[in-house]
């Protein structure tokens, strides 16, 4: 404006224009978004409308399939377009006389200072009514949003069907064989000190190996070793996220509502996990991952519970032959890995090491002429087949070393490829492959019961025979009191598995139970034929399963909440 005098009147007066339509439409879409969102699940925004911004494709259908989006935002369109005219109509004489450039900054100075000061008391301010129905009356709906963002939580005891808090506990404790969470785990055989390696391969869904039915080789030698394995075939992933399956092989616990703990900042340290028990056993314990691990908090989550991080920014510009957005492709990780384990073997200090892949993740590139699959097709098959061919060549590597004799090495999904299906918990796309190698120790077998993803790690902890305290809630799948079941879940529908009945639990209390039926599947063995079909229960679900997964969630959560799985 300062070069153009004869036009600053209407330059003024269009900006103007323009940040009162965005102001009042902001306004108003807020107010309409909330109405149908209080309508919906009684309350102001919480952790769903954060959830809502994660799941936009699913979010987006509901959405367009629910109300009536065109005439909506036409409405809103309009209303703002007249509001806007009106205000500025009342208020543009406002414009021929503005504040001077010291005024300017004295005001946003003030604004500034405001908002901080209400950002800061935004999470203590909790206005008691007497009630949830009040309360959510008198809260203020933008503030209730940032507090989902800084919490990332939805409370189960708010959201879900509960039992009695003593009776949950009981429900959940006895089939692990005990009254107490905090229990004694021993063996009568002498404690092996193997050095372990923990490969958890990003979305790798079962469906993508020959053994579940998967017409091409994409996973050749992935089909190899778990011929030579404990070869778990039917172990669901507890969630569909990375966080989630780190957060199942760390803590070994079900899924809660919300977000995963790894990242809940204010709550996720000096936890009871896999790597304090290795520690306590005076292991080397470390989190490697080819990336930077401050994505998904991964880095706070590790550090803070005791694990030494190996990331991208542990690797010189000679170590990396390849890298993308999420990170150096999994082969140069794998020669890390090597090295780092070299270091603690010299070091004379048995191991625990998690390696997290990354090439198997959107845009799928990796190098060129590593596999038969073209690098710049950018193709799912191609990144499967990628970190299959990586931890080949991370075996190749391992079996000239010292230590591989003595070393137990566990290849693991963190979650499959999609979750997508018909119903809110699609079973079959939370198959995931789960193997445990070690040649002369592990005998080569195929564990078909139902098994979760949190069982993993307490199998591994009772092959080598340790005593320890443990707080987990997964099972070692050998022990006499193990019960095949398994978790799934998204961020809001918590599922649980057994006796071939899934039953899911939603806000606002909402409680499901489907009947699974066998599918026929001529591509595979009878024992990987275990595809199901979900048939809704409309009437009489079985009691016994629906109070089970309450307790089994509703305990968890009260544990997490009250600090009692800390170490």
């Amino acid at each position: 404006m300062l070069f153009l005098p004869k036009q600053r009147l209407k330059i003024r007066n269009s900006l103007y224009f323009t940040t009162l339509f965005l102001y009042v439409l902001l306004i108003i879409f807020n107010a309409v978004s909330e109405y149908f969102f209080y309508n919906e699940f009684g309350v102001r925004y919480n952790f769903i409308a954060v959830d809502y911004l994660i799941y936009t494709t699913e979010v987006i259908g509901n959405i367009m399939e629910s109300y009536p989006i065109i005439p909506l935002i036409t409405a809103i369109f309009m209303l703002t377009d007249l509001s806007t005219w009106k205000k500025k109509k009342k208020t543009k004489d406002s414009l021929l006389q503005l504040p001077n450039l010291v005024q300017k900054f004295t005001l946003l100075g003030v604004f500034a200072v405001l908002l901080g000061i209400s950002l800061s008391f935004a999470e203590k301010i909790n206005l008691k009514k007497g009630n949830i129905f009040q309360q959510e009356i008198a809260a203020n709906g933008m503030v209730k949003f940032y507090e989902a963002f800084s919490n990332n939580t939805l409370d189960f005891f708010t959201f879900y069907p509960t039992v009695d808090q003593k009776t949950a506990e009981k429900n959940t404790l006895l089939p692990l064989g005990t009254t107490t969470l905090n229990r004694t785990i021993t063996s009568d055989k002498p404690e092996l000190q193997k050095n372990v390696v923990l490969i958890s391969i990003e979305s790798l869904s079962a469906a993508y190996m020959k053994a579940y039915g998967y017409e091409e080789s994409v996973t050749p030698f992935l089909d190899q070793l778990a011929q030579k394995s404990l070869f778990f075939i039917n172990l669901y992933a507890t969630g569909n996220r990375t966080v989630r399956g780190l957060e199942a092989l760390t803590l070994c616990i079900p899924p809660t509502a919300g977000e995963s703990v790894i990242k809940r900042e204010k709550e996720n340290k000096n936890k009871f996990t896999t790597g304090s028990v290795f520690k306590s056993k005076g292991y080397s314990v470390k989190y490697l991952y080819g990336g930077y691990s401050y994505f998904d908090n991964m880095k706070d989550f590790y550090a803070g519970n005791g694990y030494e991080i190996v990331d991208r920014d542990n690797f010189t510009p000679e170590e990396i032959t390849f890298a993308n957005v999420w990170g150096v492709c999994d082969e140069d990780m794998a020669k890390k890995a090597i090295s780092e384990m070299n270091k603690d073997y010299k070091a004379g200090k048995p191991f625990f090491h998690h390696w997290m892949t990354v090439s198997n993740h959107r845009p799928f590139t990796y190098p060129e002429g590593k596999i038969d699959i073209p690098a710049d097709s950018k193709s799912r098959k191609g990144g499967v087949k990628y970190t299959d061919y990586s931890i080949m060549k991370f075996f190749e590597m391992a079996q000239k070393q010292p230590w591989f004799k003595n070393t137990v090495f566990v290849i693991v999904a963190d979650h499959c490829s999609s979750s997508a299906g018909k119903t809110e918990l699609p079973m079959d796309k939370y198959r995931i492959p789960a193997m445990i190698y070690a040649p002369e120790f592990v005998a080569p077998q195929k564990f078909s019961q139902v098994t979760s993803q949190i069982d993993v790690m307490p199998t591994v902890l009772g092959l080598l025979n340790f005593k320890y305290q443990s707080k987990f809630l997964g099972q070692d799948v050998f022990s006499k009191n193990f019960v095949p079941r398994a978790y799934i879940a998204t961020y809001q529908d918590l599922g649980f598995i057994k006796d071939n009945y899934l039953t899911v639990i939603s806000p606002t209390k909402n409680i499901k139970q489907y009947q699974l039926v066998q599918k026929p599947n001529t591509n595979t063995t009878t024992e990987f034929n275990i595809y199901y079909t979900e048939n809704l229960l409309q009437d009489n679900p079985r009691k016994d399963l629906v109070d089970q997964t309450i307790s089994n969630y509703q305990s968890t959560s009260f544990w997490l909440k009250n600090k009692m799985l800390d170490k």
